[in-house]
């Protein structure tokens, strides 16, 4: 009986070595591979930039969001999308009503069935969500070279540093340096992992003519276009700060009015002395 006992202890001890030895194994692996990835020469960090509107008390710049509306429809739609985003939305942060009804109806959507069972193209209407370059997924494929361009509505978030990212990779299309082979239809970018990237250059100077006469600079037209993609990503985000403010003065006024309760109502109660005499 005691032999027994003990071959099944001594099993039971060499899984248990055999457990703990795995594991180890694969923490050192993970371990390994996110320092691999940190030391990646290949892959530059973004900088820190200012953006105003993510200040606590800040807001976006309308204008800045129509300007970066302006660069998403004539540069960047071309090849990618946001699909979340519908006219409507849009009202009293780019354009008027009357300014998005006419921009939408110059869209033909496809629509249906009618009575007959058949499709129709319409002209687009407020309700109707930003249009897509391709038609699906394999049409876009096709057109990229097997690669599909990304929906834009959640880039910012998508992306760790989300406008920093966005705004560096934008600008910073540069010549490869000495001894970086690039394959051909790929272009150098640093920021981007592996640092070749398959979209060319989307910005130039003077690219878009911006209805405000703001100089259409490449780094204007990348700053305009990340915060109105930040706006496309968050577009509550003026209104979270609004009830926020609201929260916290209505429950400051509420620790007020209940520490001044507590100290005079039960001031009397608290300090009073109680005697008990037989």
């Amino acid at each position: 009986m005691a032999h027994q006992l003990k071959s099944v202890f001594t099993k039971y001890n060499k899984g248990i070595a055999l457990a703990a030895a795995s594991t180890t194994t694969a923490a050192f692996t993970i371990l390994n591979a996110q320092n691999t990835t940190k030391c990646d020469d290949e892959i530059l960090h973004s900088p820190s930039y200012l953006w105003e509107h993510l200040g606590l008390m800040s807001s976006y710049d309308c204008g800045a969001l129509r300007r970066g509306f302006q660069v998403y429809r004539q540069v960047c739609a071309t090849c990618h999308s946001i699909e979340r985003i519908h006219y409507r939305e849009l009202v009293g942060v780019t354009h008027t009503t009357a300014e998005l009804i006419e921009m939408a109806s110059e869209v033909d959507v496809l629509d249906g069935p009618n009575d007959e069972g058949e499709m129709f193209e319409r002209p687009g209407k407020l309700t109707d969500p930003l249009p897509s370059p391709y038609q699906n997924e394999e049409q876009g494929r096709m057109a990229n070279g097997g690669a599909l361009p990304p929906d834009l509505s959640l880039m910012v978030k998508a992306r760790h540093a989300g406008h920093d990212y966005l705004f560096s990779l934008l600008t910073g299309y540069c010549e490869p340096p000495e001894g970086k082979e690039i394959l051909p239809g790929l272009y150098y970018n640093p920021y981007f992992p592996g640092g070749a990237i398959a979209m060319p250059p989307p910005l130039n100077d003077d690219g878009v003519e911006y209805e405000d006469g703001t100089p259409a600079t490449i780094s204007q037209q990348a700053r305009d276009v990340v915060q109105f993609l930040n706006w496309c990503a968050e577009p509550e985000a003026d209104d979270r700060k609004k009830d926020a403010l609201t929260y916290m003065a209505v429950l400051g006024a509420t620790a007020v009015v209940t520490g001044y309760y507590k100290r005079f109502r039960w001031a009397s109660l608290k300090t009073r002395s109680i005697s008990y005499v037989k």
